[in-house]
């Protein structure tokens, strides 16, 4: 095995991390802040990727493509949150029903199954061309890690306001927050159309990135931001307290996701498991803390005393 061949490949492995990072912030924000599994994501990936290419194809601004991508997201996210707390359904079966009416969509919004952008005939934000050989301010890891310090800066900003710190005091202890006086069920929503949002946002540099929308790009991305959340804390979570910082600390967990996935490639492991491993990898990091709390609690004797 070439080792260079896995040096030339690992640029591009950064880029993606990063692309997905901004999706993996999303996931953060439902999964950590709102305490919400939401599977919303895996359609709105696709959404914020097709709407971003058919604006453009149709002669939108790729900025201007990007905002209407985001905002698309937004709405997604809106009709799970109207699902889970104006209808009552459960908050990942809202995420599953708003993802399956997602496909539909998503196919109509193309007007078939993929569709693909030239980047020589486009102006695009990010792609694969842009890793070597260009400007450093055109290259698509300073690009997106730009977009992402934005994105981490906005956001901090506004859950440290009083609407941002209603929505974590939902998802820290909701029958405590309505004793504040404070709307759950409202912020609950707000949470979950940002997070969308981001995740759309991520759809549209990632169509960008590879050069088409596709209906499937988004299948199993749930799992792709569990794992950069997850692998994220596992490594920065005792130093990173920060609210920023723990969202960077996602940023780092999606790039080591996909560096590591690299790796796996290089060694060329059948990548008709690449799912598999991810899934396995997901669960692992998940299960270590219930591992922790079982097999290292210090057994307590009658009396109280530890050393008994």
């Amino acid at each position: 095995m070439d080792i260079m061949t896995l040096l030339n490949a690992l640029p591009g492995a950064v880029a993606q991390g990063l692309i997905w990072a901004i999706m993996a912030i999303g996931v953060y924000i439902t999964y950590r802040v709102l305490d919400i599994a939401d599977l919303t994501v895996d359609g709105t990936l696709c959404t914020g990727g097709a709407v971003c290419i058919m604006c453009m194809l149709n002669g939108c601004n790729v900025w201007v493509a990007m905002l209407a991508a985001t905002c698309a997201g937004l709405l997604a996210g809106l009709i799970t949150g109207i699902f889970h707390t104006w209808m009552g359904i459960q908050a990942i079966l809202a995420g599953i029903l708003t993802q399956l009416a997602l496909w539909s969509v998503n196919l109509k919004i193309m007007g078939k199954s993929n569709q693909a952008i030239n980047v020589d005939k486009y102006d695009l934000v990010v792609s694969l061309r842009y890793i070597k050989d260009v400007p450093f301010y055109k290259n698509t890891i300073f690009v997106v890690a730009i977009i992402i310090a934005v994105v981490i800066a906005i956001l901090y900003w506004f859950f440290g306001t009083e609407l941002g710190c209603g929505i974590r005091a939902t998802g820290c202890n909701g029958n405590m927050a309505r004793a504040q006086g404070i709307n759950t069920s409202l912020n609950k929503v707000l949470g979950l159309m940002i997070s969308n949002g981001l995740v759309a946002l991520s759809g549209a540099l990632l169509a960008q990135y590879q050069g088409f929308a596709d209906i499937n790009m988004g299948r199993g991305s749930i799992v792709i931001g569990l794992a950069a959340v997850i692998i994220g804390e596992a490594l920065l979570g005792k130093i990173f307290h920060n609210f920023a910082l723990k969202m960077l600390a996602v940023a780092v967990g999606s790039i080591v996701y996909y560096l590591v996935l690299q790796v796996v490639i290089w060694f060329k492991v059948d990548t008709d498991m690449l799912k598999a491993f991810s899934a396995v990898v997901v669960a692992i990091f998940l299960a270590i803390p219930y591992w922790k709390g079982k097999f290292t609690k210090p057994a307590v004797a009658k009396g109280g005393n530890k050393n008994a």
